[in-house]
């Protein structure tokens, strides 16, 4: 899929890159305010691979019926992002906007909720009917697995989940001018950043929610 250019903003907040990299990057600018992609270079890809888990207080069918009932619980939790259906087990969300160097980027991606296979759900990425994403591309691959826990006199249901995760940008021209190792480094680490923030969110929103509605009360032991 080819990657279109960035669009070109008014402001110049900072949400994608560090101040340290915009200084840099301010410093070698010296294009004209249109600053066209190069397209003598190859799109970046940021990458970041992320494991994490949660407990919910009740048995595995119980939970898997919940996550089975995802049109619910899914668009509820994932707020304030916005959520559009796509048919019957895809959904568009976007993130919400990034600004970095007068250039915005809003993601926005398509994903496929599979019904399980072997107790394990996938959840992959998959494309948004008549949108193309402005400048950039993301792989989405994670993977869920619910195991009985016991710990003391708790038991119930561990969420396991791993999430490969690649984002690819097509910078405008100047970008390219920074070392690769500046660009790698900085894009690989606000990556990790924004996933880490968004999976405590969710996490925290989908065991609210998941007890909440059965009236039990969130595990407080450790995950091991």
């Amino acid at each position: 899929m080819p990657i279109t250019t960035l669009e070109k903003s008014e402001k110049t907040s900072s949400v994608l890159m560090n101040p340290e990299l915009e200084q840099r990057v301010e410093s070698t600018e010296t294009v004209s305010p249109a600053a066209p992609v190069d397209d003598r270079h190859q799109p970046v890809c940021f990458s970041y691979r992320f494991r994490d888990a949660m407990l919910m207080a009740a048995d595995v069918q119980t939970v898997g019926e919940y996550l089975d009932a995802h049109q619910g619980w899914f668009t509820r939790c994932a707020h304030p992002m916005k959520v559009n259906p796509i048919e019957q087990n895809g959904y568009a969300l976007t993130i919400g906007k990034f600004n970095s160097c007068g250039y915005i980027v809003e993601p926005k991606i398509g994903l496929e909720l599979l019904p399980p296979e072997s107790g394990v759900y996938q959840i992959r990425t998959v494309e948004i009917p008549n949108y193309t994403p402005p400048g950039y591309e993301v792989s989405f691959n994670a993977q869920m697995r619910l195991l009985e826990f016991v710990n003391g006199q708790q038991s119930g249901t561990k969420v396991d989940w791993d999430l490969d995760l690649n984002v690819y940008i097509q910078f405008p021209k100047f970008i390219y001018k920074l070392p690769t190792g500046v660009i790698q480094g900085t894009g690989d680490k606000v990556l990790k950043q924004i996933v880490n923030r968004v999976s405590r969110q969710l996490t925290h929103k989908v065991q609210r929610d998941f007890h909440g509605n059965l009236g039990l009360k969130i595990p407080k032991c450790s995950i091991v």
